[in-house]
């Protein structure tokens, strides 16, 4: 937890012998104090400084106490500084009137009495320590509720976002796709589902190891997300199997353009060292697509259709993309 700074307390006399006896009456106090002669080095004392209390002379030559205090008042940020008024004269009740409207929280009569200075003076230092102590545990509360809530955020994300490639995981992948249900009934809008398997990974696990398929598939990851807009939806549902949700979708043939195109991206080189005398590696991707309403009207039948699709494109030859038969 962040130390509680040591208090000041400004003084203000225009005579130096009062300053000099103020300091020695003083040196009990655990504060730093800070000395003014006159009106205008006090205003800037306060200006520059934080001061736990304010012990401030009224009569004073050109600019008096009521003065400095009134100018201290209408300051925001010196507002809240205490005023104790030191007075040999103004002890009526008018101009004690005058004093408090001019923010003053208390008089003390010269000569001063010094337990009665020390007695007040160790109250308001023991209300400012407080209110500094209740700051930082403000302040340190906070910066905790910010960790806390950065952390929360973390889980969330770890929680529907694969540790691999960053992508949804399966649970978000079905979440939005619950959305884009909901958005096409609700506008009358269409939208596809892409099923989307690496052909050709497997070998990559089994004679590279696993650190190079992880390499691959952040970098499929990376490849599918830049093909798509920031509204669609790319995930990795698990292994090698990636979805997608495309929004607003245009016609059949758009989206067979769109399937091939994903296809030969995926087919380009991924910069994998093989020994000498093996057979190179090759990887492609088969993708089966379902539409809005054509396909289905719940995700379970939309799910269904994208991956038979699938499944039909890759033992068709893979490394092409498929648009699922429409329903009889």
């Amino acid at each position: 937890m962040t130390s509680v700074p040591k208090p000041k307390i400004l003084v203000v006399d225009d005579t130096t012998a009062n300053l000099v006896a103020m300091r020695r009456l003083l040196r009990t106090i655990e504060a730093d104090i800070v000395e003014a002669n006159n009106g205008e080095l006090a205003l800037r004392a306060c200006i520059d400084e934080e001061f736990a209390l304010v012990l401030l002379d009224i009569n004073m030559p050109g600019m008096d106490g009521f003065e400095v205090a009134t100018l201290l008042q209408e300051e925001a940020s010196t507002r809240d500084m205490p005023i104790i008024f030191l007075t040999a004269a103004y002890g009526d009740d008018v101009s004690r009137l005058k004093g408090y409207g001019a923010g003053a929280v208390d008089f003390i009569t010269k000569p001063v009495e010094p337990a009665i200075l020390l007695s007040k003076v160790r109250v308001f230092m023991e209300l400012y320590q407080r209110r500094l102590e209740l700051q930082v545990a403000l302040d340190s509360l906070a910066e905790r509720n910010v960790e806390l809530q950065a952390a929360q955020q973390a889980l969330q994300h770890q929680a529907h976002h694969d540790g691999l490639t960053g992508l949804p995981n399966r649970s978000l992948f079905r979440d939005r796709l619950d959305q884009a249900l909901s958005m096409a009934a609700r506008h009358q809008s269409s939208f596809a589902v892409l099923y989307v398997d690496i052909d050709g990974f497997k070998p990559v696990n089994d004679r590279l190891g696993h650190d190079a398929g992880d390499r691959v598939l952040k970098e499929i990851a990376r490849r599918l997300s830049a093909q798509m807009r920031d509204s669609d939806t790319v995930a990795r549902l698990g292994g090698d199997e990636f979805a997608i949700i495309a929004n607003d979708v245009g016609q059949p043939d758009e989206l067979l353009t769109l399937g091939r195109k994903l296809c030969a991206r995926l087919s380009e080189d991924y910069g994998l060292a093989v020994p000498a005398g093996e057979p190179p590696l090759i990887l492609g991707a088969s993708i089966g697509i379902a539409v809005y309403p054509r396909h289905g009207l719940d995700a379970e039948t939309l799910l269904h259709a994208a991956d038979a699709t699938m499944y039909e494109a890759k033992h068709g030859g893979k490394a092409h993309a498929l648009m699922a038969a429409s329903p009889t």
